[in-house]
């Protein structure tokens, strides 16, 4: 399965942007184990100094911007299996910044935040290779909108590439 598979009618106009970043020949499980690896060394090349860095006044530190993709893709894969499952419950939103004091982040050691995002990486994978193709086509309904299970997995892929792309401009 392909990003080009999925169809607008999949998901909110909010996570276009996202979408659009992820490469049309990547498929949606080579796409999370190879992500894997890329973002453990993308994160793991950073200069220590840089980790808790800002890049202004309110804004996430490297670290923070790490944390904050953990647990975005935790949610996702969670929406991912709800729907998946085809539970009509309409899933929350979150509201990300809510989530940056309490997870501290700036505290965790880089080894820390990359052992916890390899173990949830994988617990993802492990739902994934669980799924059929007709499983990840049922639509739910997440923060108010239309959402499908393979593109609640395909944004996860997106946001890490966004992410990414804003710390190598601003934070490097």
């Amino acid at each position: 399965m392909k990003i080009t598979d999925i169809d607008k009618a999949e998901y909110a106009d909010f996570y276009s942007g996202y979408l659009s970043l992820v490469p049309k020949q990547t498929t949606l499980t080579d796409g999370f184990k190879e992500g894997l690896i890329s973002v453990a060394e993308f994160f793991q090349n950073i200069q220590a100094i840089k980790l808790n860095h800002a890049y202004a006044h309110a804004k996430w530190s490297v670290k923070e911007v790490f944390q904050h993709l953990i647990d975005t893709e935790r949610v996702f894969e969670y929406r991912c299996f709800c729907i998946a499952r085809q539970d009509k419950t309409a899933l929350p939103g979150f509201e990300q910044n809510d989530y940056i004091v309490p997870s501290k982040a700036k505290s965790k050691s880089l080894e820390s935040l990359i052992e916890e995002f390899s173990s949830v990486r994988h617990s993802f994978i492990t739902l994934l290779n669980s799924l059929s193709d007709e499983d990840l086509k049922h639509i739910g309904n997440a923060n108010s909108n239309p959402m499908s299970a393979r593109a609640a997995a395909f944004v996860v892929l997106g946001h890490y590439l966004w992410h990414t792309n804003i710390i190598k401009e601003r934070y490097l």
